[in-house]
């Protein structure tokens, strides 16, 4: 324990800010804290003062966890369900495509008349999408979002993040942009959707913006399927994989016009804040982006660099900032496969290397058996659905990838100072987004690459039993014949 306190601390406040979910501690949790913090001051031993430490970071994240939620579970426009106004309104989010209308997150500025700051869902008449920063004026309904069907709950989903009314507009009219750094960033994320495949077209060009944007809009609902059947689908959101190809790519470019690597780590950190803003507030690049940028800070500084203090630390940022994230799929797929690569991935990569096999495919097929089999459970409780080919799958794709995001990013530097090299890069990367769509639907297409309901969760547990099987095997050392 005292041999790693800062992993203790980092996780008791962890543990604080999730508790709030289950119970809700103002003074309590203060008081606790406050006594905690006393007996700190007050124990003589190293090991007792740490865990009274962090025992008062538990209160304190338990106390700030419970104030963030009352936060986003207070709405003024809850009074105005049933009721018809006008509204002026932020489109936070890059719109999404429905069967009957177009539906946006965004941030309400004003109702009836009334100034107000409350996050809502927007729902147009289908048409044409208002691109990310826009500002509307609406003459919009208030309902409250739809309850649970098909096997979603809207309501409990947009309840937690911190949205509880649903604006259904009749009368449209565009009055500006929005500026500040929400506005950097938008005119990031559209420079950036623009650039990485100029003149390619199609479910190409739809794949390539999912991959380096996190944005799956475009992409048909038959390849959408396909992705999900084939365990693919973790490909479109925005992941570690990304921000180490922003970070390498500006100090690659500093060593070779010569720039010392102080001005390079500096420069790659602005590159991954750049890039975090781009593509938005998703549970997987807010991790990326706090390791990229803790791994920078370590080298500026010169500490070491521990992988489970930062993957700790961006459930820290991220709990802390909307602690009902605990819940999110998004939040649980990120964190479980990243401690499935620590943990399970380098015993079964072991094990792997007395097979004729490449070094690249060996690392690929255990991520992807250990990040397969931790986050099996998860998309289960979440979606009822197991994809039982997503190691050959992403055997099969994983090694598209890094091509795919080289020639993405490269195409949008080139963009900017020579146009026509772009295209013709961009039009090889169409081919690498071919190639990876393929694996998708050739894998997702099988009428046996996806469980749902009961047979997935048998399938489940005979797999977890299996799994325990051969790890008792793996770590028992075989006893000798006499």
């Amino acid at each position: 324990m005292t041999r790693f306190p800062m992993h203790l601390l980092a996780g008791a406040l962890c543990v604080g800010l999730a508790a709030s979910n289950s119970w809700r501690l103002h003074a309590t949790a203060l008081a606790g804290c406050g006594l905690a913090a006393a007996a700190v001051a007050a124990a003589e031993s190293p090991p007792a003062r740490l865990i009274l430490l962090a025992v008062a970071l538990c209160c304190c994240g338990w106390w700030w966890g419970s104030t963030r939620l009352d936060g986003l579970d207070r709405s003024p426009m809850e009074r105005e369900i049933g009721r018809a106004g006008r509204a002026v309104v932020v489109i936070t989010a890059p719109p999404r495509r429905g069967r009957y209308e177009v539906r946006a997150q965004g941030m309400l500025r004003s109702y009836a008349g009334r100034a107000l700051h409350e996050r809502v869902q927007l729902e147009l008449p289908h048409g044409r999408a208002p691109p990310q920063g826009t500002v509307l004026e609406v003459l919009a309904r208030v309902e409250r979002p739809r309850g649970p069907a098909e096997g979603f709950d809207e309501r409990t989903w947009l309840r937690r993040h911190g949205i509880h009314v649903v604006l259904h507009a009749d009368e449209v009219r565009r009055v500006g942009r929005r500026g500040g750094i929400g506005g950097i960033a938008d005119r990031l994320r559209e420079r950036l959707g623009d650039s990485i495949a100029p003149r390619v077209t199609g479910e190409r060009r739809a794949v390539i913006e999912g991959i380096v944007l996190g944005d799956d809009e475009a992409l048909a609902e038959r390849t959408s399927d396909d992705f999900r059947a084939s365990g693919l689908y973790h490909l479109l959101a925005v992941s570690g994989q990304n921000v180490v190809f922003v970070a390498g790519a500006v100090l690659a470019l500093a060593w070779l016009i010569g720039i010392s690597r102080w001005i390079a780590e500096i420069g790659a950190l602005g590159a991954i804040a750049a890039y975090v803003l781009a593509v938005g507030p998703q549970p997987s690049v807010v991790r990326a982006g706090i390791a990229g940028a803790v791994a920078s800070f370590a080298w500026l500084t010169g500490r070491l660099r521990d992988a489970w203090y930062v993957l700790l630390l961006g459930a820290v940022a991220l709990l802390a900032w909307n602690p009902y994230l605990v819940f999110d799929p998004g939040f649980q797929l990120s964190f479980a496969a990243v401690a499935a690569i620590f943990t399970v991935a380098p015993p079964i990569m072991r094990r792997l290397e007395g097979y004729p096999l490449p070094r690249a495919l060996r690392g690929g097929v255990a991520i992807s058996t250990a990040c397969g089999v931790v986050t099996a459970p998860i998309l289960w409780f979440q979606f009822s659905a197991l994809p039982i080919l997503a190691v050959p799958a992403n055997a099969l794709a994983e090694p598209a990838m890094p091509v795919l995001l080289a020639l993405a990013f490269a195409t949008a530097v080139l963009d900017a100072v020579c146009p026509p090299a772009a295209a013709v890069v961009a039009w090889v990367n169409g081919w690498v987004a071919w190639y990876i769509a393929l694996c998708a639907h050739f894998v997702g297409s099988l009428p046996f690459a996806q469980l749902q309901g009961a047979t997935a969760l048998v399938a489940l547990l005979g797999s977890t039993g299996l799994a325990a099987y051969a790890w008792r095997r793996w770590r028992t050392p075989s006893s000798p014949r006499t």
